[in-house]
């Protein structure tokens, strides 16, 4: 170890010298790569440079292409923009005339409406001046009726040697003949000029709504017939000891007869909709002739899921007729109710359905609101959907479902006014009372139970039999016309008029009956001799 460091503090000085040596051999290196180092900065120094000044060079070339580019384009979509500007102005201008040509139209419109309007007010100035001269024409009656008292009341004192009373009397009981007379004659001459003038409009128009609405009519009532393949399916309907009927009666919610009548069983139950349920129901069970109590549950429930989308179907189809919208979908579902429900044999929808198109021609030809009268039209029966669920009259019922419904004041009067249970206010509800009789009482619409009818013909017989003067009375038409014969002894021909009119206003207020009664009173005198 010692002779190891011995060598090596010998070799030092040699180090030393080399290490001295090789300094200014080192210092030459590195200032002649200093040199080096700066003159290729330079160099590179320039060619970035160079680089730079053509980089600058293209983006300007780039520049100007871009903004020549967008000058372009800016240029397209400034054509596109004042393209699009001028189809959108032009089609603005062909909506505009449109719009101006409905405009005018309407304004002719409504200068018709004014114009009939016009005509109207003049024919009821010319009736007011009608009534005023007719007026006076009865006041200067009555003051030669009382110059003509005065006269033949001095007359009589003077030649009958009368007292005053008795005078009197005679002269009031004469009078009262006259006065009878000329308001007899008066009342003639008014309801004949009244019939020229509204009788051909009016039966024009209503014929005109009749022809342009006419609807089929149903004969179900309360029951309803199911058509058997044979007898053998009543006793499969029966069942042992009844277990399939009771099943089917609990089931289904009606009354099943069966009688001896072949190869039919008849359904009997107030609910309309049920007893469709039910019938549907047996006609399916009959199909394969397995009647099973789990079976009758199971079928009965898929018509049911049926009949309720059916329901709803026939409400829209017939909101869809009549043209209405906005009604509420509870409304359309109970509408859609009445598709089941007949009054006096009439199917209560395609009633409803008959009065709406009614009310709105009627409307329309009065120029009263066409909406509201349709809308009034077709709700105007909708309690019965449910009257056999709630108390009170079909007409309460449909008042409260249409208030409950938000509907229109005047759609809830009308449907309260149009059996006449409140006094009708406005032109729609008198539009809604007059179309519902028309569709009631036009030929073949509606029948009556053979005892109802009887009792109504009897009623109108002694209702006119009722009368002094009557000899015999004929219901004729079908309840529609009753004719009067009088004894000419008691009755004169100027009190025949005075007659009908009260024996109409009699059965109108004691008589239900559906449309209009004709009164017609007939008075025959004959005088008789023999000649010996």
């Amino acid at each position: 170890m010692l002779g190891n460091l011995t060598m090596l503090v010998g070799a030092l000085p040699a180090l030393v010298v080399a290490v001295i040596s090789i300094i200014p051999s080192l210092a030459i290196g590195v200032a002649s790569g200093i040199l080096i180092y700066k003159k290729i900065m330079q160099h590179r120094k320039a060619d970035a440079e160079s680089e730079y000044a053509r980089i600058l060079e293209e983006a300007n070339a780039e520049a100007k292409d871009i903004r020549k580019d967008a000058m372009i384009d800016m240029k397209e979509e400034q054509l596109r923009l004042r393209n699009e500007f001028e189809k959108e102005s032009k089609e603005k201008r062909i909506e505009i005339q449109r719009h101006e040509s409905r405009i005018h139209s309407k304004e002719d419109s409504i200068n018709k409406k004014e114009s009939i309007l016009d005509r109207k007010l003049e024919q009821v100035d010319k009736t007011r001046r009608d009534l005023d001269s007719r007026e006076q024409r009865v006041k200067s009656r009555e003051a030669e009726a009382e110059k003509h008292q005065e006269l033949m009341r001095a007359e009589l004192e003077r030649v009958a040697a009368l007292t005053r009373d008795e005078a009197k009397e005679l002269i009031i009981k004469e009078m009262e003949s006259d006065a009878r007379k000329d308001a007899v004659n008066l009342i003639k001459e008014i309801e004949r000029e009244a019939r020229e003038e509204g009788d051909k409009k009016a039966q024009n128009i209503v014929a005109l709504a009749i022809q342009r609405c006419a609807v089929d009519q149903s004969s179900e009532t309360t029951t309803a017939i199911v058509s058997l393949p044979n007898d053998d399916m009543k006793g499969r309907i029966i069942g042992r000891e009844g277990r399939n009927i009771k099943a089917l009666e609990s089931t289904l919610g009606v009354d099943i007869i069966i009688d001896d009548t072949p190869d039919i069983i008849t359904l009997s139950g107030f609910d309309p909709v049920r007893r469709e349920v039910a019938k549907q129901t047996i006609e399916k069970m009959l199909l394969d002739g397995r009647f099973q109590p789990a079976r009758i549950e199971e079928v009965a429930d898929r018509i049911r899921r049926d009949i309720v989308i059916s329901l709803k179907e026939a409400g829209e189809s017939a909101v869809s007729d009549a043209g209405m919208f906005g009604i509420h979908g509870d409304l359309v579902r109970l509408l859609g109710r009445l598709k089941f429900r007949t009054s006096y044999g009439q199917n209560v929808l395609k009633h409803s359905l008959e009065v709406s198109h009614l009310a709105g021609l009627l409307a329309s030809e009065l120029g009263a609101d066409v909406k509201t009268a349709k809308r009034a039209g077709l709700l105007h029966d909708i309690g019965k959907a449910v009257d056999h669920e709630f108390e009170g009259t079909h007409v309460q019922i449909g008042v409260d479902i249409a208030k409950k419904y938000h509907e229109n004041e005047k759609v809830i009067h009308a449907i309260a006014a149009h059996h006449g249970d409140v006094e009708a206010t406005t032109v729609e509800a008198i539009i809604v009372q007059v179309a519902d009789a028309i569709s009631g009482s036009r030929p073949g619409a509606r029948r009556d139970s053979i005892e109802f009818y009887v009792k109504r013909l009897e009623k109108m017989e002694s209702l006119a039999n009722s009368f002094a003067g009557v000899d015999q009375s004929y219901a004729i038409q079908a309840g529609r016309e009753i004719r009067i014969i009088v004894k000419p002894e008691k009755v004169s021909d100027a009190e025949c008029v005075l007659l009908a009119k009260d024996i109409a206003k009699k059965l109108e207020s004691e008589l239900e009956y559906p449309g209009q009664i004709k009164v017609n009173v007939i008075r025959e005198l004959r005088s008789v001799e023999y000649a010996k």
